[in-house]
């Protein structure tokens, strides 16, 4: 048991909270005086930024009666990367997949709160979810090439959704969404070849063009580099950077070095809860809760 007086003698401002539940037995130190909620505890740092592209307030998930998501509110910066980090099971993923619904997927999930994007509220029952999952895109942890040309993965989107009159646009449209990847120079000549065929990471970098071809607003990264080896990661990291300049994306990745380079906000959770969230500068460098100095810090997770 922590000695609470001695704690606070290092720490004025330091207040002993129960975090969670399911981590009763342990004493949790809330950095900064922030108060709890009465069934978990309130996130430390402002979740609300001053141009947000997407704005989640009260975000619950159920998978049948287990709660997996713990009323998260957190907002989105137009042109920003923000990252989720946390141990594998804390939600992370989970709350990713509510930002463009792809949990409605899953017959025993349940999700609560409201999702904004650009003020529209996207769990809205009149919304269509095929020009949202256009709207907010994803790319997933291992890469999924349709079975086809590289050509017709990026050029599929365009044509169902309608986004172009000709062949002359919708070459332009792939061209463009393949330099945008960085995978260009690397494809040109062979754009009728099997997209299965390319490297993993080449692969990735195809997945995000198709994403993009359909022009986001928002792109959804779930851990994009765990498959690939190190050069494929340090070009797709780079792609990431040049992409804020355009588009909006949050990212889930279990690297905290990778959360370090490519993100502006940093958004740590733990066990369904959202811990922390600031500048990744700040958070990676002065966290202010204990759980998430505990993380950051490798003694756990």
């Amino acid at each position: 048991m922590i000695a609470v007086s001695d704690e606070k003698k290092q720490m004025p401002n330091t207040q002993t909270v129960i975090a969670d539940n399911e981590l009763s037995d342990q004493v949790v130190l809330l950095h900064g005086g922030a108060k709890p909620l009465d069934g978990g505890f309130q996130t430390v740092g402002d979740v609300r930024v001053a141009d947000p592209r997407m704005s989640c307030t009260g975000v619950n998930v159920y998978y049948g009666d287990k709660q997996a998501i713990k009323d998260v509110s957190l907002d989105v910066g137009k042109n920003q990367v923000v990252a989720m980090i946390g141990p594998s099971g804390c939600g992370k993923s989970t709350f990713l997949r509510c930002l463009n619904r792809m949990n409605d997927t899953i017959d025993i999930c349940r999700v609560t709160g409201e999702i904004k994007l650009d003020d529209q509220d996207i769990y809205d029952r009149n919304l269509d979810v095929v020009p949202l999952r256009a709207q907010v895109g994803m790319v997933f942890q291992k890469p999924n090439p349709f079975p086809k040309s590289i050509y017709d993965n990026v050029a599929y989107g365009p044509r169902i959704h309608g986004l172009v009159a000709s062949r002359t646009e919708l070459d332009e449209v792939v061209e463009n969404s393949l330099t945008k990847a960085g995978l260009w120079d690397e494809v040109k000549d062979r754009l009728d070849q099997p997209g299965t065929g390319l490297s993993a990471g080449q692969q990735q970098r195809l997945c995000i063009a198709r994403t993009i071809a359909v022009e986001p607003e928002v792109i959804l990264m779930d851990e994009p580099c765990s498959a690939l080896d190190p050069i494929a990661t340090a070009k797709v990291e780079e792609l990431i950077d040049e992409l804020r300049e355009n588009y909006t994306i949050a990212i889930v990745t279990h690297s905290m070095q990778q959360a370090a380079r490519v993100s502006q906000r940093t958004a740590y959770f733990h066990l369904g809860n959202l811990v922390e969230v600031g500048t990744t500068t700040q958070m990676f460098t002065n966290p202010q809760h204990k759980l998430t100095e505990d993380y950051i810090t490798g003694r756990f997770g």
